[in-house]
């Protein structure tokens, strides 16, 4: 075979993508079956290339015997020494076949055995080279549309973007580029599969990590993305580096690298916003571009919260045919529901939920707790050793010493730590100088009552040693009177005064 043998097999390389020795071996296989069909085994038969695989040798191998019961594998000492002079009886010789001995048959069968087996190889070769760059970015050119589905020119191959992975938003015509997410490889009996989407989160993420290098070298992280294909896409993302905006980075310098995005997505509006541990706070982040007031969690285990907005961001909030609302919930995985503060007077929730959301607004004050059992952190078991002890109150629990409490029946070191421990984080007690200021206070207002007390004692005691009885009539009188008032005598002081004078 001459080198047009090495040139076929480098096209079948190149437009194929199959690697060299796999051709080789299939012509090695194909050129085996010739031979079987046309000497009946492949026991003897040797197929050898050359270093360029160039070209091709079919032999047959020989025992050179005295007597040949089988032409196929033996051959005479004479007919061998006309091959090779050196021959003996024992030896084994290699004798060339000429391809051109083979029958019509034979030829036709390797022939087909070898289209299969390339086909198959290739199949093989593209499934594992795709199946690696399953969930990455591939480009591709539209080629043909078919029930909705357009196929695409991959190069080596075709992949399909069905229509429900396609954008309601995008229009393709022939020749169009277009970038999609590898989303699946399959082996079908009809040949390779590829399906391509433009619809999935991955997809998304894809394009910010080609746009925003910060997210490619994991310097800003993706907690979430939710979409609404060909109208919204919200994602979450955060930093554990503190000179670093997450939110900012994916927007860019001027807004270059959002409009990059958006310009991928057809136009498709991008919500980006800050990942929050803090659910309150994330929920208000998700609610974005809408501002809210404050989020109230109605109920933590059914993750149930309520979002309340001013009246002039109750629509942006919950967005077109509550779009923005929708992707918040399946964002944070919360039901919520959004109200204005009149919605939310409006509403009929149970007295509970009312109260927690005064207490939001600070018009009551926090509860105190008075049972052990509510204590944050406390075991089970050390809430039944205090129960056995009858010690259930916190009131009672804090006054008692180190001491009084291990003489406690079942109580432990360790129990003992863990309640010093509890008090210490949980419960505020009122320190001696505090109960000494309100003893002080309450010494002070007694001292006041006692003072008001005296001066009024005083008042009454200049009262009566100003007063006087009349000496006709017995009335009352005081000293600056000169007429009595009830029966006209006149009065004068002067002369009691002389008389007291000359007593002394």
């Amino acid at each position: 075979m001459s080198s047009e043998m090495a040139d076929a097999i480098k096209r079948i390389v190149q437009e194929k993508g199959v690697p060299e020795e796999l051709i080789v071996k299939t012509i090695e296989e194909a050129l085996l079956a010739a031979y079987k069909k046309k000497f009946g085994t492949v026991e003897n038969a040797v197929i050898r290339f050359n270093e360029e695989s160039s070209e091709v040798t079919v032999f047959a191998k020989k025992k050179i015997v005295e007597e040949v019961l089988d032409e196929v594998t033996e051959i005479s000492l004479k007919e061998a020494l006309g091959y090779n002079e050196a021959s003996e009886i024992g030896d084994e010789l290699l004798i060339e076949v000429n391809p051109k001995e083979f029958d019509r048959g034979a030829i036709q069968s390797a022939k087909q055995k070898a289209k299969q087996t390339l086909r198959e190889i290739q199949k093989d070769t593209l499934y594992s080279e795709f199946k690696e760059k399953v969930g990455e970015m591939v480009i591709g050119y539209y080629q043909r549309e078919r029930n909705g589905n357009i196929f695409v020119d991959l190069g080596k191959t075709e992949g399909i973007l069905p229509k429900k992975y396609q954008s309601p938003r995008e229009i393709y015509h022939v020749n169009d580029r277009i970038k999609a997410f590898i989303y699946e490889v399959n082996k079908t009996p009809s040949g390779l599969q590829i399906i391509l989407s433009r619809t999935h989160t991955e997809f998304v993420k894809k394009i910010f990590e080609l746009e925003v290098p910060e997210i490619y070298d994991h310097t800003i992280e993706i907690f979430k993305i939710v979409r609404e294909p060909g109208y919204r896409t919200k994602i979450a993302v955060y930093t554990n580096k503190e000179d670093v905006d997450p939110v900012g980075a994916c927007v860019g310098l001027k807004g270059v690298r959002i409009q990059a995005i958006v310009k991928e997505m057809e136009g498709e509006k991008v919500d980006i916003l800050k990942y929050d541990a803090n659910g309150i706070d994330f929920i208000k982040n998700a609610l974005s571009p809408a501002k809210v007031a404050h989020v109230v969690i109605l109920d933590e285990a059914k993750k149930q919260a309520l979002a309340l907005v001013d009246d002039s961001q109750l629509s942006l909030a919950i967005g077109k045919q509550g779009l923005n609302v929708r992707l918040a919930n399946r964002l944070v995985d919360w039901n919520i529901d959004v109200k204005t503060n009149q919605q939310f007077e409006e509403m009929d929730i149970a007295a509970e939920t009312k109260k927690k959301v005064s207490a939001l607004f600070g018009d009551i004050e926090e509860e105190e707790i008075e049972q052990i059992s509510e204590l944050p952190g406390i075991t089970d078991e050390l809430i039944e050793v205090l129960k056995n002890n009858k010690i259930e109150l916190i009131e009672t629990l804090v006054s008692m010493k180190d001491d009084d409490l291990l003489a406690l029946e079942g109580m432990t070191d360790e129990y003992l730590q863990q309640i010093k421990k509890i008090i210490e984080e949980t419960i505020e007690i009122v320190e001696e100088e505090e109960e000494q200021e309100i003893l002080e206070a309450e010494g002070e207002q007694e001292a006041g009552q006692e003072e008001v007390a005296q001066i009024e004692d005083a008042e009454e005691g200049e009262i009566e040693e100003d007063s006087y009885e009349c000496p006709e009539c017995g009335n009352k009188i005081t000293a600056d009177m000169t007429v009595c008032p009830s029966c006209g005598v006149g009065l004068s002081f002067e002369e009691e005064e002389e008389e007291e004078e000359e007593d002394k």
